[in-house]
């Protein structure tokens, strides 16, 4: 019997289709799909002893090891964890590398356990990841970017998230993008940010959509890179400026830097800890940054954060960052950013506040 087979590539990706990733850990770490889940055929070691026997002995031998390998309760559990996927997402698919013979022998042991034909991706991960490449290259020669700027703090991100057609970055990417922008979990791998955002330019193709707002970045955010291409229609692009006084800039820094970026690490590791990891961060972030600085103004700054940091821990009162955080966005970020802006000037389109770009983005580019 031929167990069913699927290449609707768009079709998967648009519709967030969940997906069972049967290939080992160690793959599957370097780089998958959004809402792939990792349930393995073979793991790490076992994978590793039938690349041996393959390159020894041959297929037949390999797949022999294989069997042998992944039997009685070890085969069962894996099966009924496939099982399990199959029951929650049933219109679900799953792959290995190359939709080669793992995924035709898990698909084959979860129709023999099941009774259910669980399709396949034809090609396999190979063969999606192949089309996310192909369509990002496209997606850059097609849209129209629209750039949201402006200072550190003045809210770009809390904007962009007001807009449907545009892309976040930095969410995509896992990181703020500034010396203070580490996250309490990892960055993903490059691989898997090249996937999350050529899915989430696919999606607006799909509905017909070129025009899309991108928040100003550098070529890197963290330390992952921009798509060169799309880095590059970026910064040619119009350039809309977000303007707003200093007094919200802090709020907005003190709001997203310490007490969101607080309940995130506290949320993840537990209260002491995350603290910990908090303090920490904030400490490493100022360090990286003290050769710009300047050996007194960091020093002053760091003594105001550490400061900071001792009477949050000792009173729970958090209002002291906002000292060093007005210092570090007047004199620091803002030169830095002025300079910067000087090279783009003849690419700003509009400046204004929030309410005033969206609707200037509504009435010029019919963007919502």
């Amino acid at each position: 019997m031929e167990l069913p087979q699927l290449d609707n590539y768009l079709d998967l990706l648009v519709n967030d289709t969940p997906l069972i990733d049967v290939r080992a850990p160690v793959e599957f770490e370097k780089g998958a799909f959004p809402l792939a889940k990792n349930l393995p055929l073979m793991n790490d070691e076992e994978r590793h002893l039938v690349g041996i026997r393959y390159k020894e002995q041959g297929q037949e031998k390999a797949i022999q090891l294989g069997q042998e390998l992944v039997a009685d309760n070890v085969k069962h559990a894996r099966v009924n964890d496939w099982a399990k996927f199959t029951q929650q997402y049933p219109q679900g698919a799953l792959y290995c590398f190359r939709g080669g013979l793992r995924s035709k022998i898990s698909q084959q042991w979860i129709y023999d356990e099941t009774g259910v034909m669980y399709p396949r991706i034809n090609g396999g991960y190979k063969a999606l990841r192949n089309f996310l490449i192909n369509e990002l290259e496209s997606a850059v020669q097609t849209i129209q970017p629209l750039v949201l700027g402006g200072r550190t703090g003045t809210g770009k991100t809390l904007l962009l998230n007001k807009i449907e057609q545009q892309i976040d970055l930095e969410h995509i990417y896992g990181h703020r993008g500034s010396a203070f922008g580490k996250h309490a979990y990892p960055q993903p791998g490059q691989i898997d940010i090249e996937n999350r955002l050529s899915i989430a330019l696919l999606k607006h193709r799909s509905n017909a959509v070129n025009k899309l707002v991108f928040e100003d970045e550098a070529s890197n955010i963290g330390s992952r890179q921009l798509p060169k291409p799309l880095f590059a229609a970026m910064s040619q692009a119009p350039l809309i400026m977000l303007d707003e006084e200093i007094d919200d800039r802090v709020n907005n820094v003190y709001q997203e830097y310490i007490i969101d970026a607080l309940l995130e690490h506290q949320t993840l590791n537990g209260k002491e800890q995350g603290f910990n990891n908090w303090s920490e961060n904030l400490t490493t972030a100022m360090s990286k940054i003290e050769r710009r600085l300047g050996g007194e103004r960091y020093k002053e700054l760091q003594t105001i954060l550490s400061n900071a940091l001792n009477e949050q821990r000792s009173t729970n009162h958090s209002e002291a960052h906002e000292e060093w955080i007005r210092v570090l966005l007047v004199d620091y970020y803002d030169p830095m950013y002025d300079y910067q802006l000087e090279k783009k000037t003849e690419r700003i389109a509009f400046r204004g506040n929030t309410k005033s770009i969206l609707k200037y983005l509504k009435d010029q580019y019919d963007i919502s």
